[in-house]
């Protein structure tokens, strides 16, 4: 599986994030967008896999290799 950017993953991750802790100001086709992208980046289908995975890949030890294994299809 090709893996993102990490520039790229850390932009949508931070971008995720940032949105989802205000949904009320936030559109929500936007939230779901990212959720989306997150998912397709990570080889996963639920946004929460999808965000511990891109957090494992975007480790500096990269010791966390279970998270980072994407869900069977």
């Amino acid at each position: 599986m090709l893996k993102p950017h990490p520039t790229e993953l850390r932009r949508l991750v931070e971008e995720y994030e940032a949105l989802s802790a205000s949904p009320a100001t936030a559109p929500e086709s936007r939230i779901a967008d990212l959720a989306y992208t997150l998912c397709v980046s990570t080889g996963t289908r639920d946004v929460g896999r999808a965000l511990a995975t891109a957090r494992a890949w975007l480790a500096p030890d990269g010791r966390d290799t279970a998270a980072a294994e994407p869900a069977a299809v």
